[in-house]
């Protein structure tokens, strides 16, 4: 695994075939009251997957390509295993899939799992492999199994066009003589059906809906061409299409790829600029009664225009008072000006243009990307860390200035000309400080005591007191994970982890290890005391705290006589009702001592046959 923006990644690799894929996640919602855990995915709509609760799976709002497919062990809650089975997994499935574990309503961690689905050739396609081999010892240079089939030779085009044409052809033509009785599917690389042409007409019925109303075949069956043009293309559309002429009795008389590639124009800038353009003009002619849509990649509304104005009721809420659109109809300029972008608006922009009958005249996409020029990093255990921010925009005593972090939970908020704590996620409650010289801009934000899991993006926006946005920029923060290393034999190792002092009374602290499975209670503080009971046995005797550590806030934990079994990643948790914490510590316990013989561990052995029973018992 590897982590990012304090998001812990997975990768899994499987086959298009197979029974089931797991999706690993862990997390203790033992520790945690009222928890439930959400795997979605951000490119679907709707995103989720599959939603756990207490009272058992609410798979109301499923995405439709998972019914049924989905499934978790039924105490998933009670033994922090969020692990997902999916079964049938076929190429469709291959994305991001994120594991989200909510309590009380805030998002506390999230995993990502980045599965690949793997296509397995079908047996027609043996001929065709075995060509290959015989280029390849020849000397031919194939790059893979998708590039090899459009680089092969010179009848597998490739066919490069730009993202607003009207459309496009996908050349093919065949020797072999025909009958016409014949079928001619054209199909994509994820073999959904893009042309069917079987007993001598069209069958638009068998078509994928992405696109339907968009292809027009050739059908020369002297001279063998069943080219395919497609209408308003976009980057979506680049893929490999595949055509393929079957005989009434289905045997393959004659197959051959094309290569589509949509190039797309690229916008950069930098977050914290006061807008950006989003350009584009299209020369087919428009009319007054043209309807103009443009959508993001999850496909909200950007911006409508319809009925000769703009159509704020119909934009995504997102995009509410942030966006302009250019109208020139004689000139076909609809260029769009996104306001205030963020790094969260980075990604294609799509642009669709109506005629009054709802017919699509053109389209045209746009890649935005939007860098975070300001990154900061800083080791875990510092006591602190500026996230800097300094505007130029003129600023009043009644503005509203909000930070806030990658789950867009609130890090700090000014109002009124005073922070406002009870806005604030408790996660961060005592632990901000934010400057307010409004007359020079600076507006720049201390972290205390940030962890491993603060590191990812920043925001800050500034409202004007009628709630209109004046400005906002992205600060990416870094925090390196804490690292210890120990060789086995010492008398014991600290993993260090240091918060803001003087801590409510009610605080419950866990040290919990997670990683290698399974999840176990290292050491657990609550009702001012030690609770050894709750520990795995594992770590009985081993662990122990300092003295007065709520009013401190050194919450390190003593781990003695380590060994190598102890390495791994530790995570400790700190709940009250008005604040949470979380940290992430790394231990590598170095071996020294080689043992011969068979060896038993302890935490999977006869005398332990499941240590997830102990941290079900741990009060909530």
């Amino acid at each position: 695994s590897q982590h990012a923006l304090g998001v812990e990644v997975k990768k899994v690799e499987v086959e298009e075939g197979q029974g089931s894929v797991l999706l690993p996640c862990e997390f203790p919602t033992f520790f945690y009251d009222n928890c439930s855990v959400e795997w979605s995915r951000s490119d679907l709509n709707p995103s989720t997957v599959h939603l756990r609760q207490d009272k058992g799976d609410h798979l109301q709002n499923q995405n439709q390509n998972y019914r049924g497919r989905t499934s978790m062990r039924t105490d998933a809650l009670e033994y922090g295993e969020l692990r997902l089975s999916l079964t049938h997994p076929s190429v469709n499935d291959t994305g991001n899939y994120i594991c989200s574990t909510l309590c009380h309503g805030d998002k506390v961690r999230q995993f990502k799992v980045q599965l690949k689905v793997r296509k397995v050739p079908v047996p027609t396609w043996v001929p065709v492999l075995v060509v290959l081999l015989v280029l390849l010892v020849l000397g031919a240079v194939i790059g893979g199994v998708l590039w090899h089939r459009r680089s092969k030779s010179n009848t597998d085009p490739q066919v490069e066009v730009d993202s607003g044409v009207e459309s496009v052809l996908l050349p093919w033509r065949t020797n072999v003589p025909l009958t016409d009785d014949v079928t001619v599917e054209w199909a994509d690389v994820e073999n959904r059906k893009v042309h069917v042409y079987q007993n001598g007409s069209d069958h638009p019925e068998e078509q994928d809906r992405r696109y339907s109303d968009r292809t027009e075949m050739k059908k020369d069956l002297k001279t063998g061409d069943f080219s395919l043009t497609m209408k308003h293309v976009t980057s979506v559309d680049t893929n490999i299409y595949t055509c393929t002429v079957y005989s009434r009795d289905g045997n393959i008389l004659s197959r051959k790829y094309v290569f589509l590639k949509v190039r797309v124009p690229q916008v950069e800038v930098d977050s914290g600029v006061e807008s950006v353009l989003l350009p584009w003009r299209t020369n087919v002619p428009l009319t007054d009664d043209v309807r103009v849509k443009w959508t993001d990649q999850f496909y909200r509304k950007v911006h409508v225009y319809q009925n000769g104005s703009d159509d704020p009721e119909e934009q995504d809420r997102r995009y509410r008072g942030g966006t302009e659109m250019k109208k020139d109809l004689k000139t076909g300029d609809v260029s769009l000006t996104l306001k205030y972008p963020t790094w969260d608006d980075s990604g294609r922009f799509l642009c669709t243009i109506y005629s009054n009958h709802g017919n699509i005249l053109v389209r045209k996409d746009v890649e935005l990307k939007v860098r975070v020029p300001q990154v900061v990093e800083v080791d875990s255990g510092v006591e602190s860390v500026l996230l800097p921010w300094r505007t130029n925009v003129p600023l009043t005593d009644d503005v509203r200035v909000e930070w806030t972090d990658k789950n867009n939970w609130k890090v700090h908020v000014y109002q009124n000309g005073s922070d406002d704590p009870e806005e604030q996620d408790r996660r961060y409650r005592g632990g901000t400080e934010m400057k307010k010289d409004l007359k020079t801009g600076d507006v720049s934000l201390t972290l205390k005591y940030p962890t491993w899991d603060d590191s990812g993006r920043f925001l800050c926006t500034i409202y004007s007191n009628h709630g209109n946005i004046l400005m906002r920029k992205d600060v990416e923060l870094k925090v390196r994970v804490c690292q210890v290393e120990v060789e086995e034999g010492a008398e014991s190792v600290l993993l260090p982890f240091r918060t803001t002092p003087d801590l409510p009374g009610d605080t419950k602290v866990m040290w919990y290890h997670y990683e290698p499975e399974p999840v176990m209670v290292v050491h657990l503080y609550q009702n001012g005391s030690d609770q050894s009971d709750e520990q795995n046995q594992f770590y009985r005797g081993r662990t122990e705290m300092n003295e007065d550590l709520l009013r401190t806030g050194d919450l390190s934990l003593r781990l003695k006589n380590p060994t190598e079994t102890d390495s791994g990643e530790y995570g400790c948790g700190v709940e009250s009702r008005d604040i949470w914490r979380l940290t992430t510590v790394r231990l590598k316990v170095k071996g020294t001592v080689q043992v011969q013989g068979p060896t038993e561990d302890i935490r999977t052995s006869s005398s332990s046959p499941d240590p997830t029973p102990l941290l079900a018992d741990s009060p909530l």
